[in-house]
């Protein structure tokens, strides 16, 4: 189970486009590391989260860097496959690239098993490039530590079939609860006037790259 949203994603909120077969210079792996290896890199990633579509003009303005630099960055994203050209439009008689990321729709553990493997490892790739933008741009900003509110926690567990198919039931009825109080919240500050606040929630459950470990102190989960 990679993305799960709402039983009928046609009428939820979606990411961005499917599947889009992309001519990167870098392997999956390489893409994912090199995306994220590079501050404006990650600033530039962030940004496109929030405004979708945007100039290299936009974006220099935005995370405050000179266009040469994010130039530069936008170009590295483009060969790596961590984003497209969305529309190309005339200003002042010189062409002007808007991107954005190469993003799926939600996905279900059904639509994820159609898939070919390569386009997992697509899917997969966008995850972890999106969820460890955010997460790093949170952590320099202070607000993995200054929120009281904050989760971090990680583990592995030793389970067997069914076990695995229940954590991964578990966490989709999560996220499922998750969406229903975002609408909730919206319910109540269309009521109320209250403005939103944006939190990230991510949910990981993968097989670990190591047989089975034998913990001798249990407890081991991060704060």
């Amino acid at each position: 189970m990679y993305l799960q949203g709402q039983e009928d994603q046609s009428k939820g909120r979606q990411m961005g486009t499917p599947f889009e077969k992309v001519e990167a210079s870098r392997s999956f792996e390489e893409a994912v590391s090199y995306a994220v290896g590079h501050r404006i890199r990650v600033e530039i990633i962030v940004a496109l989260h929030d405004i979708d579509a945007a100039s290299a003009i936009e974006l220099s303005r935005i995370v405050h860097q000179p266009l040469s630099t994010v130039t530069h960055h936008l170009r590295e994203l483009l060969k790596a496959g961590s984003i497209h050209i969305d529309r190309t439009e005339k200003v002042k008689s010189v062409n002007q690239h808007y991107y954005r990321l190469i993003n799926p729709l939600f996905y279900t553990d059904e639509e994820m098993q159609a898939l070919s493997v390569e386009e997992r490892k697509e899917v997969t790739r966008v995850v972890l490039q999106g969820l460890t933008a955010e997460a790093l741009a949170s952590f320099w900003a202070g607000y993995l530590h200054d929120d009281p509110r904050s989760f971090l926690g990680w583990n592995w567990f030793n389970v067997d079939a069914q076990g695995r198919g229940d954590i991964a039931d578990e966490q989709a009825r999560s996220w499922r609860r998750i969406r229903e109080i975002e609408e909730e919240a919206a319910a109540r500050c269309e009521e109320s006037g209250e403005e939103r606040t944006s939190i990230v929630v991510a949910g990981l459950g993968f097989k670990r790259s190591r047989p089975a470990a034998r913990r001798e102190n249990e407890g081991f989960d991060a704060w």
